[in-house]
């Protein structure tokens, strides 16, 4: 069920890049205005995380995700009725501000339901939602993009309106399925609960022992803000993929359609679900998440500088693909913070990692925006935003391997 929420969340954030395709003209949005457009939602994102995080832990996960889906749901499809680039401007801040804590929430979530050495796969399960938003959302986007023009509304704003209703449908239905916890779990028996409890109990009690760390200590700890400087040059990367992939495939040809332009867009997201899969088992299996969230960041890195070398359509969608095979990190980097950090803390470490990593969803397209003129300008950015990736790696390298003890000490 998360898995499902995630794809209508991240379907309802990513969107305007292809509402980009028909809507820039429209309303006369050029490449700065459109990648300040692109990441003013990570500057809502970023003002509500760390308490959105605190209440979905104080109040109860249900009622939080139930809250978090209906205000998105409703700030996602106002979007479709604005008239003016400056109103989209403040629909795209309310949207992040109704989402904020979403990501990082279910991320806390499932440390409720799955012991440590399965978190990786866990939350990459989870996370397989981007590459499927895209995979699906896509070609749906492009369908809509040259066939849905009903009541004379153009066919940008019926995308945005039509993929926002969703979020509000199954706001009600997570109201009805969805335990806060193992406790109010039905497809549990009473002994798979006492189990399941009893072992989050002990790996609780190991991280929350004579070294345990405060909620307001977590916010001060030095390798929590190392996670967070990594999510930060992660997501300036990976945001720009997300949001400039259909104009920077769409400028290959002008014989593609938008339908084409979302058929060739799925085929990198096909390559990230793999990679998310294989990627998260093979940490899993031998514990390890330092190389596991470094070698794909570097592998995307690589193909950000390679993109410009070739106008051929055939190597540009292998080169996406290539740089959304860097999603493959999202599972083993996901599950650091939980190696050491646990109840109020890890609501408040977790949020501030994901807070801090939602500004590289601002800066990220931004500075994009800000330097791409033209095709080549494109291809530029992306070469200027690949370092992003690499430093992010390097970063991650730099981890001790014993992170649960160095940051128990630097707490």
């Amino acid at each position: 069920m998360l898995f499902v929420l995630y794809i209508i969340a991240f379907v309802d954030r990513i969107n305007i890049g292809f509402a980009a395709l028909t809507m820039n003209k429209e309303l006369a949005i050029n490449n700065q205005q459109f990648g300040f457009l692109a990441g003013i939602f990570f500057c809502g994102y970023f003002l509500f995380e760390i308490p959105s995080n605190l209440l979905l832990y104080k109040i109860g996960a249900r009622m939080w995700i139930v809250r978090i889906l209906i205000t998105w749901g409703i700030a996602a499809t106002l979007r479709g009725l604005v008239h003016t680039v400056h109103q989209l401007y403040l629909m795209r801040f309310l949207l992040g501000l109704a989402e904020a804590g979403y990501s990082s929430g279910i991320v806390l979530y499932l440390s409720y339901w799955f012991p440590q050495r399965e978190q990786a796969r866990a939350i990459a399960l989870f996370m397989t939602a981007i590459p499927v938003a895209n995979i699906a959302g896509a070609p749906i986007s492009g369908l809509i993009l040259d066939h849905i023009h009903w009541r004379t509304m153009s066919s940008w704003r019926w995308l945005l309106i039509l993929e926002g209703v969703p979020a509000i449908f199954f706001g009600a239905i997570t109201y009805l399925l969805l335990p806060s916890g193992p406790g109010e779990a039905k497809f549990l028996s009473q002994d798979e609960k006492n189990w399941l409890t009893a072992e989050l109990a002990r790996e609780q009690e190991t991280k929350t022992g004579e070294h345990s760390i405060s909620a307001l200590r977590a916010l001060s700890n030095r390798r929590v803000w190392h996670l967070a400087c990594i999510a930060l040059t992660f997501q300036m990367g990976q945001y720009v993929v997300y949001f400039w992939m259909p104009q920077a495939i769409k400028s290959l040809s002008a014989l593609y359609s938008n339908t084409v332009v979302g058929i060739l867009v799925m085929i990198p997201y096909l390559t990230a679900l793999v990679a998310i899969i294989l990627v998260s088992r093979s940490s899993d299996r031998r514990l390890e998440r330092r190389y596991h969230t470094a070698i794909p960041l570097i592998v995307g890195g690589i193909a950000l500088v390679l993109l410009h070398t070739s106008a051929s359509p055939f190597l540009s969608v292998a080169m996406w693909s290539m740089a959304a095979a860097s999603l493959g990190a999202l599972g083993p980097f996901w599950s650091l913070p939980n190696e050491f950090l646990a109840g109020a803390s890890a609501a408040a470490g977790i949020a501030l990692v994901n807070s801090i990593g939602s500004l590289g969803g601002f800066f990220g397209p931004y500075v994009f925006g800000a330097v791409a003129h033209g095709v080549g300008g494109i291809y530029r950015s992306l070469t200027i935003l690949s370092t992003s990736w690499l430093v992010s790696a390097a970063l991650t390298l730099l981890l001790p391997k014993a992170i649960h003890a160095s940051a128990r000490d630097d707490g």
